[in-house]
Order: C-alpha cells, then structure tokens, then sequence
C-alpha cells in the first residue's frame, strides 16, 4: 500500500504542472488589463513556460538519475514555489514573463523525476501500466482544471492568485516525499557533461523560436538563422552523445520502434489539442461572454472526459491493443474537432462547443496514459528518467507548438476578417485594438461603434474554425498512424511481437 501512497505524493507536483500549463488561460483577459501586454508578449507569458520546461527536460531527467531522482523533486519543488510567488507579484510583462521561464526551469526538475520514481515502485507491468494511467491523468486534469481553478481564484481575488496555489501544494510535497518515495539514482551513472546541456539548449529552444515566428510572420531571415541554428544545433548534440560513454541522452532508446512511435504521437496529439484549449476557453469569456468563473465551470465536462480517458484506457489495453484502443480514442477527437469547426459565427453555441471539445478532451487522456506507458516500458529501469523525460519533453513542446501554431493561424484569420470592418476615422488605440485580437478588442468594447464588438467576436468563432479543421484533419491522420505503428504491441501484461 505504500507505494499507492506515494503515488498520491507524486500527484501533487504533476497535477501542479498540469495546471500552471493553462491556468493563465482564463486569467489572460484580466492580466491583459492590468500589465498591459502586447500580442507578442501574451503569447509568451503563456508560452516560455512551455518552452523552457521543453528546452530543461532531458538534462534534468538525467541529472535525477545521476543526484537522485527524490532529491531532485524536492529541490525543483522548492524552486518553483519561489518562482510562482514571483510571477504573482509581476509588476509588468517583461517581469512574468522572466518568472514563467524561471518556473519552466523548475518545472522541468519535477515532471522527469516523477515519473520515473514509479518505476521504482511499481514493478509489476499492469501496476505500473494503471500507475502511469493515473500519473498521466493528474497531469491531464491538472491542464483541464486550470481554467476552473482560475475562474474560482479570478472570483475574489486578482490574477496573481493563479500563481499563489502553488505554495500550499509544495509545502505539502516537502513535508510527505521523504516519508513516501523512494530515492533512487543510477550508481554507474558518470557526471553531467555541460557541452552536451548546452548544445541541447541550442538545438531546441532556436527550433522552437523559428516556429514560432514562422507562425506569425512567414519566413523572414530571423526564421532561417534560428532554424539553422536549431539544426546545427541538433547535429552538434547527437554527435556529441554517439562519442560519450554515458551519454546526457542514450540514443539507443530510439532503436526501440516502440518508444519512437509513442513518442511522436504524444507530440503531434498535443499539438493538435493544446491551441484548441486556449481557443475554447477565450469563446467561453470573450464570446458567449462568461465570467471566468462560469467559464472554468463549462470546462469541467472535459475534464471529466479526460480523467475518465486516462484512468480507463489501461484497463481496456488489458483486453485490446493499446493501438486500437489509440485510434478509437483520436477518431472520436476528431469528430470533436469537427464539431468545433462548425460553431455558427453569428450564433453563441456553448453546448456544442463543450460536446466537440470533449470528445477532444477524450484523445487527450487516452494518448497521455497509453502513449506515456510504453515510453517508459520500452527503457530499462536505469534509463527510466531519460526515457521520462523525453516523454515529458514531446508533451510540453507539442503542448507550446499547438498554442503558436493554432493560436497564431486563428489570430491570422481574425486580423485578416477584421481589417476590412474597421471604418475609417476611428481613434489610433481603438483600430489598434481591433486589429491585435478579440481580447484587446475586448478591452475597449465601451469605445466601439455599435455592432462593431459582434463583428469581432464573428472574426474569431471563424478563426477557430479554421483551427479546429486544421486540428481535426492532423488528429485523424494520427488516429491511422497509431494503427499501423503500434499493432506489434500486445495487450498490456503480455509479451509484444
């Protein structure tokens, strides 16, 4: 029974990260008042939390391995409430944005180090299997509950108290972790090669930064030199690890066709999800005109859908291949999506809204328990905070790259609807906001001439329309890739072809 205790301890952090990854979700329109922002840096007080976490999580996993995977949780946890306290107290956008890039780097200490201690503690296959199932489901209902627990905080309080509830979950994570877990570090682990942690800082975050612009603005020479820099980058860092005897990443892990395959689709589900989160959540506020507490509360049929995803999915992969069971789960993420691209602009449609996202919501939980399962099941246990890791790695990038690209494409679509409504001789700051998005429009909405709001509000129901096509198209074909890919691997408890 200790070891089920201890997996309670591990869901506080996890549900921690799970939550910091969206709670500013619907804490945005009223930070945007207060500090101000613009477009550029919206996106990345939401997105350097993301990154980071992306940009740390290999070296961090290794570095558990090597310190102690215990120890390392509990330093990070203590970094990341400090860190938190921080961002409540941001006096402006540059300043949160430095601490949710602070909180990225702590966060990343934690997600390897948690998963990774439950294969030391559960050493039976189906134990483990229902173990990750439920890991990966307080990092889903963690990313579902964000918006409710932002609306519940925004009620009374001020965005900062977004941040805040970090505190008491930390404390209670020092207090029961030396009680609970288990310490473990790999003895034949040799140090931490610092050349490697830069060169792999130097192929992901300027990768990801290309994106990101390209998203936005197309290629432009800032695009091409980071791009290459990413690659360079890349090339440099796998080098490096084929010449180490220990290397910071074992490349070997990829020899398995099985932890590739899971891999990537972790990466590509979340990217096709993620924006549309940030999406609904901003229809929810901004659209149908919720309160942030109603909106959170909305969102909770999703998470309820998640949560019953993640727990349920082990447990059918006991009796049906967890590619069937994959693909069945995305398909029906799909019709979520499809749902969602057919949201009347002229019309407030909540219901369907929630239904499509849902269905959406039901992809998530499945791909988060299964896909991270057979990650860490194809590593042998002295590799299991690499393997980790990388599982966390492709999440959180799929995660940021989904709100860029998605949420970038839906802002592309709103600018170029709304170019053509705004009528000459209105005020700089009020066409300025108009033209940057519907949550600065928002801002401004007792200066609109009449209608103008609505038209606005049209311009981004279709923006997510365009979204949710682009994100039910790439869902489906995952859905077929995950047949395919995956059909070597047997039910969960048995040997795999």
């Amino acid at each position: 029974m200790k070891e089920w205790a201890g997996l309670a301890v591990l869901a506080l952090p996890t549900i921690l990260l799970g939550l910091d990854v969206t709670i500013l979700y619907l804490a945005l329109p009223a930070l945007a008042v207060e500090l101000q922002p613009s477009s550029t840096q919206a996106l990345w007080i939401m997105d350097a939390y993301g990154f980071m976490i992306a940009g740390f999580l290999i070296t961090m996993g290794t570095l558990g391995d090597r310190v102690g995977r215990r120890r390392l949780l509990m330093v990070g946890a203590f970094a990341f409430a400090i860190a938190s306290v921080f961002a409540a107290y941001a006096p402006n956008a540059e300043w949160l944005i430095v601490a949710r890039a602070a909180l990225g780097i702590a966060g990343a200490t934690l997600m390897p180090s948690t998963l990774a201690l439950i294969s030391n503690m559960f050493f039976d296959q189906r134990q483990r299997a229902l173990a990750i199932g439920i890991w990966a489901t307080m990092f889903a209902l963690g990313m579902a509950l964000g918006p409710v627990v932002g609306g519940l905080l925004l009620a009374p309080f001020w965005w900062g108290a977004a941040f805040l509830i970090a505190v008491p979950i930390v404390t209670v994570l020092l207090l029961t972790a030396p009680l609970l877990l288990p310490e473990y570090r790999n003895p034949q682990a040799g140090r931490l090669d610092i050349l490697s942690v830069l060169l792999l800082l130097i192929a992901i975050l300027p990768s990801i930064y290309a994106i990101k612009e390209f998203s936005k603005a197309g290629v432009t020479p800032l695009v091409l030199v980071t791009l290459a820099l990413g690659v360079v980058g890349t090339l440099l860092f796998v080098r490096r690890q084929k010449q180490l005897p220990d290397p910071l990443l074992d490349l070997k892990l990829f020899a398995s066709k099985t932890f590739t395959a899971a891999l990537f689709i972790l990466l590509i589900g979340l990217v096709g999800v993620a924006g549309m989160m940030l999406l609904v959540t901003q229809y929810l506020q901004l659209v149908a005109g919720y309160t942030p507490l109603m909106a959170g509360l909305w969102m909770g049929p999703p998470a309820l859908m998640m949560v019953l995803a993640g727990i349920l999915a082990p447990l059918f992969a006991r009796h049906i291949r967890p590619a069937f069971v994959i693909t069945a789960a995305l398909m029906l993420s799909s019709i979520g999506c499809g749902l969602l691209a057919q949201v009347d602009p002229l019309t407030v449609q909540v219901l369907q809204v929630v239904i499509g996202f849902s269905l959406v919501y039901l992809g998530l939980g499945t791909i988060a328990a299964l896909g991270t399962d057979l990650v860490v099941g194809a590593a042998p246990a002295e590799k299991a905070g690499s393997a980790s890791s990388m599982s966390e790695m492709v999440q959180e990038l799929g995660v940021a790259l989904g709100v860029a690209l998605l949420g970038s494409m839906a802002t592309l679509l709103y600018r170029v609807q709304i170019a053509s409504a705004i009528p000459n001789g209105m005020p700089d700051d009020i066409s300025r906001a108009l033209g940057e998005s519907l949550w600065a429009t928002t801002s401004v909405a007792e200066r609109l001439p009449e209608g103008m709001l609505e038209q606005a509000q049209s311009a981004f129901t279709q923006g997510m329309n365009m979204a949710a096509t682009a994100s039910g198209i790439t869902i489906l074909a995952l859905a077929l890739i995950s047949a395919v890919t995956l059909r070597h691997v047997k039910e969960v408890g048995e040997e795999s072809d």
